[in-house]
């Protein structure tokens, strides 16, 4: 996937997001929450996806070498 692709699956998230943050949760909140939590957890993926290419373009490497890391891995991160 190269980064146009990952840019725009980031646009198409962020959309999405937006949509269910805006949305009401109706009779299933539960539903509606993990819906949420999942969209949030692909664009973090998606997102660091995109900062490992741009670091090993700069770094002379090649970046098509970064890989998708596990939410468990993007989610862990300390800001």
């Amino acid at each position: 996937m190269d980064e146009q692709e990952i840019q725009h699956r980031i646009q198409e998230l962020v959309a999405q997001e937006q949509s269910l943050r805006e949305a009401d949760p109706g009779v299933e909140p539960e539903k509606h929450a993990a819906e949420l939590r999942r969209v949030e957890e692909q664009l973090d993926q998606y997102w660091d996806l995109l900062r490992q290419r741009r670091a090993k373009a700069d770094a002379g490497q090649n970046p098509d070498e970064a890989q998708e890391r596990p939410v468990g891995e993007v989610e862990g991160y300390r800001q």
